[in-house]
């Protein structure tokens, strides 16, 4: 059995994934499909609308074969170490190819740019510090300079998201994994950051979250497989709410208030000084989006500030995320009939243990992420449901479908 590889969040999971899903099977031909999905919280510095548990059982009943935790380490790093920690597991567990989503949609143009990088590096970082020099955020600064300094090789507008992240894969498949194939196909329809929905049945992830946090799931019954709208319905009707920033903005504000600016130093990737506006801010901000609105600088992005301040509710510490550069585990979520053949067939061959059942542990990226799983369970409002959300990375079986 040969298996292809996809990196997802699923937040939720929608019509769009589906297609991804579908057409990633069928352009490389692979017997089984493998996500490596994020965990609690996510790349863009979120908690996901719903548990882990319930986006494991939306990609199993839309096609996914085996589901497993891109580590919180990763899941909530900048482009290069998400990309480079999802193509690690994937060629741990066997992955033959890696096919993503994009603007550009040819795998050509991906593979070409970082033949360009590896051999125009210097040039590269250098045109990346004099755009940051004035006042560029980092990811713009990259796009910025890329086109500034490829002006022969085929067009690629790397300000849009998946290019970006496409890219991170393909570099990614170059230093780690070798004998992984990357494959992409377009994205149609909805953008990455478009607001409302579609007029066809393909939405973007954001749009879709805004017409849920809006009021009601029956606008976006046409956007999401059923299986999907029946697992939201089914998690508001247990939790009574879905998650948010908002729903932890009194704990954040609690944390930044009580530390000192040498204390919320320690946290990963809070420098430069920051640490003096978020204090300063979160003394006055009566909400999250409040709080965002006065931090947002045009050199400290929304989402990059976001990743800080879900490290500060972790309490992840920069020695937690650079001492440990790379996965040591594959986390089982949940597996198709499918997928448990395969795992039983080639799990002689995997590079990194399979976890299917959490006890004690010394693994510090493991440990970081029950941390993790523990704090996102402070967002539910009720204590009794927000204890058996805590319990459930101890209680919880991978799940199996059919």
């Amino acid at each position: 059995m040969k298996a292809t590889g996809i990196v997802v969040e699923y937040n939720p999971f929608h019509n769009g994934h589906l297609l991804h899903a579908t057409e990633s099977r069928k352009i490389t031909g692979n017997d089984v499909l493998i996500a490596v999905m994020s965990g609690p919280f996510l790349q863009r510095g979120e908690p996901a609308l719903v548990s882990k548990w319930e986006r494991t059982r939306m990609a199993l009943s839309a096609g996914v074969d085996v589901v497993i935790e891109l580590p919180y380490a990763f899941a909530t790093q900048h482009a290069s170490n998400f990309a480079l920690g999802a193509v690690t597991l994937l060629d741990a567990i066997g992955c033959e190819a890696l096919c993503f989503g994009s603007e550009d949609g040819k795998e050509d143009t991906f593979i070409e740019r970082i033949h360009w990088k590896n051999n125009n590096q210097d040039a590269l970082d250098s045109q990346i510090k004099e755009f940051m020099k004035k006042g560029y955020s980092y990811p713009s600064s990259v796009a910025k300079s890329y086109e500034h300094l490829t002006t022969g090789l085929q067009a690629l507008d790397l300000s849009q998201p998946n290019n970006m992240l496409g890219l991170q894969y393909v570099e990614a498949i170059k230093k780690q994994a070798r004998t992984i194939k990357p494959y992409t196909i377009l994205r149609k329809s909805s953008g990455y950051h478009e607001a409302t929905l579609h007029t066809g049945k393909i939405s973007s992830a954001t749009s879709i979250r805004k017409a849920i946090f809006d009021g009601s799931l029956e606008k976006i019954k046409e956007h999401v497989p059923t299986s999907t709208y029946l697992q939201l319905q089914q998690y508001i009707n247990t939790y009574h709410q879905f998650h948010q920033w908002e729903n932890y903005w009194q704990l954040l504000q609690h944390l930044l208030i009580t530390h000192s600016p040498l204390e919320l130093r320690e946290i990963y990737e809070i420098e430069e000084g920051i640490e003096y506006r978020l204090i300063e801010h979160a003394r006055t901000s009566t909400s999250f989006h409040s709080f965002m609105k006065k931090v947002k600088t045009k050199r400290y992005t929304w989402t990059r500030i976001q990743r800080m301040l879900i490290h500060v509710l972790t309490h992840t510490k920069k020695e937690e995320i650079i001492d440990n550069p790379t996965p040591t585990y594959l986390r089982l979520l949940g597996m198709t009939q499918r997928g448990r053949a395969y795992l039983n067939a080639q799990k002689k061959n995997f590079s990194l243990p399979l976890i299917s059942k959490v006890g004690r542990t010394e693994d510090p990226l493991l440990s970081t992420d029950l941390r993790a799983g523990f704090v996102y369970a402070m967002g539910i409002q009720n204590t009794s449901l927000q204890q058996q959300l805590m319990q459930a990375d101890y209680t919880n079986p991978p799940i199996i479908l059919p």
